[in-house]
């Protein structure tokens, strides 16, 4: 019997409205403010500092699903800056605040997990990473690059006294890697108080303001073991073959190439020796659209495939979800105060930052739920997921800066 797993999708045109109490500050006003430029000077005269904690937190083993002691760490780091309200949730994200008075609340994320990868190279080589120079150099640096900057700018934040109208909500938010489970946990807490998430990705090189839909299959096949001699048919590598074959000729890829629309076969994995064939395999499915009705159509047409080769060769195949990630479109958001803000600060620190309507990452969870999200990114150093990854230091200080003038003016925050 052919067992096929398959779940609904996510409306993809949301109608949503920034709605705030008041005007979000103006970048030029705030930039003409004593306290902004000592802010801002503040983030690089403690730029050493951050790299030391870059040092502390990067070089905690985290891989996806097992944050808790990176998670106790950041907390310790919140709690030392003076933030307010720090707690660990069941995620495990790490939140802490510096309250407002109106009742909403704008949230920056960061991502507290690594890539599997990440954590078997920092058990290979047994020591912190190390500063030289203008980077932070080992394993785990250039995803935790994020968290760090985002604390640096709480810091210089609460240092200056700048009081905001919105609460100002940090979050370091798990499983990023695998399911986005920490953001959803998180927008679910947020959902009803927060007005707009901005995702910590970089300094703002680029810009997404909506939500690539993408769904990671783990396709399993199941067959009759046993010795070459025996014979060979029907065979689980055979069945997987034809199957891959027939899935990477699925023509939406080729059809709607503009909506961004992909699939993709990466892992296959079978077998152990030389002599006796599997009884069981499986492959990775990477299906991506901006509209939820290419990927269905995708993934029907895989349904078929597999039920097709079932037939054929009398190998099962079963469909596990691995991960999805929801899509997105809020109406007007291209031209929302926060898009053309977060350009402006980007332009400020020297970029001319390309703008996408696809991002992939924890913002797709808010998009997805109707709520203003903006990403804002950039490469974070280099070599991420080697033994030699390395985070950028001067790269580390804009991702700061550009939190900062998020949260002053769209946080319509001030300095009494």
């Amino acid at each position: 019997m052919n067992r096929l797993i398959v779940s609904s999708l996510f409306c993809t045109l949301i109608t949503a409205s920034f709605s705030l109490t008041a005007q979000p500050r103006a970048l030029d006003e705030a930039l003409n403010t004593r306290a902004v430029q000592a802010a801002l000077q503040q983030i690089t005269d403690t730029r050493l500092v951050a790299a030391q904690q870059l040092v502390d937190i990067g070089g905690i083993i985290s891989p996806s699903g097992q944050e808790h002691e990176r998670a106790a760490a950041v907390a310790q780091l919140m709690r030392d800056i003076g933030l307010q309200n720090v707690h660990i949730t069941n995620s495990p994200n790490v939140i802490g605040t510096i309250p407002g008075t109106s009742g909403q609340a704008l949230v920056f994320v960061s991502t507290l997990d690594d890539l599997a990868t990440v954590a078997e190279h920092q058990r290979e080589a047994g020591t912190l990473p190390v500063i030289d120079g203008e980077r932070v150099v080992g394993p785990g640096t250039n995803t935790s690059l994020t968290t760090i900057a985002m604390l640096a700018a709480a810091k210089a934040l609460i240092d200056q006294g700048f009081e905001p109208e919105h609460d100002l909500v940090f979050a370091a938010v798990a499983e990023e890697e695998t399911g986005l489970r920490g953001m959803r946990d998180l927008y679910a807490d947020y959902r009803d108080t927060a007005f707009a998430f901005v995702d910590i990705l970089g300094e703002g090189n680029s810009i997404s303001y909506g939500a690539l839909g993408i769904h990671w299959w783990r396709i399993h096949a199941h067959g009759p073991a046993g010795h070459t001699l025996n014979g060979g048919l029907p065979n689980v590598n055979q069945g997987i073959a034809r199957a891959v074959d027939r899935i990477l000729q699925i023509t939406e890829p080729q059809e709607f190439e503009h909506r961004r629309t992909r699939l993709n076969v990466a892992v296959i994995n079978s077998g152990a020796v030389f002599n006796h064939k599997p009884e069981t395999g499986w492959f990775s499915l990477d299906v991506r659209s901006l509209d939820p009705q290419h990927i269905e159509s995708m993934e029907h047409k895989v349904q078929a495939i597999l039920a097709q080769v079932t037939e054929e060769l009398g190998i099962d195949f079963e469909m596990e979800e691995v991960s999805k990630t929801p899509p997105g479109q809020i109406e007007g958001a291209l031209d929302s105060p926060l898009v053309q803000n977060s350009i402006a600060i980007s332009n400020y620190l020297g970029s001319n930052p390309t703008l996408s309507d696809a991002g992939s990452a924890n913002l797709n969870v808010s998009i997805a739920g109707g709520t203003l999200s903006i990403g804002i990114a950039s490469e974070r150093g280099g070599r991420r997921g080697f033994a030699d990854e390395w985070a950028d230091i001067p790269v580390m200080e804009r991702t700061a800066k550009n939190i900062l003038l998020t949260a002053v003016t769209i946080g319509n925050a001030s300095a009494q």
